[in-house]
């Protein structure tokens, strides 16, 4: 009898062979294989000159908002936020400043009458105009005309916003670039110097005093009541 031909069996089938990263050169890295990532920590420990990170999925950038106040991108100088909250001792200023910046349109204005301002914070009228002449003393924002105000671009500047559509009127994003805003000011001769050049140095120069007066001023009282203590223990 012919013997029954035998099968060939298939052999055992291999793992594809993995190709280590190259540790130099990049374009090698780019076109073979790599082993699954398992563990970032050992690649981290095998590969140490190369840069690991995982993206992760960010939430939506959050406005809050209304349509007195929409969508807007301001830049601020931090510079300008330190020295102002040591140079004001008073809260009205500051409460001022803010409330301006607020309110701030494209291009840096601030529509807002001294009696809106006054509403705003509850404050006598008095009191707003007090703190709007101090402020606009120093360069920080000027007078355009009656119930319009401008801030100084290199301290606060709104950029640019988005103004809602409406039934009648399509929306609208508008944009004023800064630097166009400064040299325009610049131009204007009839505006201030530290309005048309503004400068913080000053605001410094007067930080640094009031501290130093009030450092004498506390030594001064020390003294005093360390010699009103000698007068009593000498009776």
């Amino acid at each position: 009898m012919t013997p029954e031909p035998q099968r060939r069996r298939p052999a055992p089938k291999r793992a594809p062979r993995r190709t280590e990263l190259p540790h130099d050169d990049d374009l090698q890295a780019w076109s073979k294989p790599v082993e699954p990532v398992e563990d970032l920590d050992s690649v981290a420990r095998r590969y140490p000159r190369r840069k690991l990170s995982l993206s992760s999925e960010r939430k939506p950038l959050e406005f809050y908002d209304t349509a007195e106040r929409p969508k807007a991108f301001s830049m601020d100088s931090l510079e300008f936020f330190f020295l102002i909250a040591q140079y004001f001792r008073e809260a009205l200023p500051l409460r001022l400043i803010l409330l301006m910046i607020a309110c701030q349109k494209a291009g840096g204005q601030i529509r807002l009458t001294q009696e809106e301002m006054a509403t705003v914070l509850d404050v006598p009228r008095a009191r707003i105009n007090e703190a709007l002449q101090e402020i606009m003393s120093h360069g920080i924002a000027f007078k355009v005309r009656r119930g319009v105000y401008q801030f100084n671009p290199p301290y606060s500047y709104r950029v640019a916003e988005f103004i809602p559509g409406t039934e009648l009127v399509e929306a609208e994003y508008v944009q004023v670039d800064q630097d166009k805003t400064i040299a325009k000011i610049r131009r204007d001769e009839s505006l201030p110097d530290l309005v048309r050049f503004p400068s913080l140095e000053h605001m410094r120069e007067t930080i640094e005093e009031m501290r130093k007066k009030r450092a004498e001023d506390r030594a001064a009282r020390r003294l005093a009541r360390a010699q009103r203590q000698e007068e009593g223990s000498a009776q």
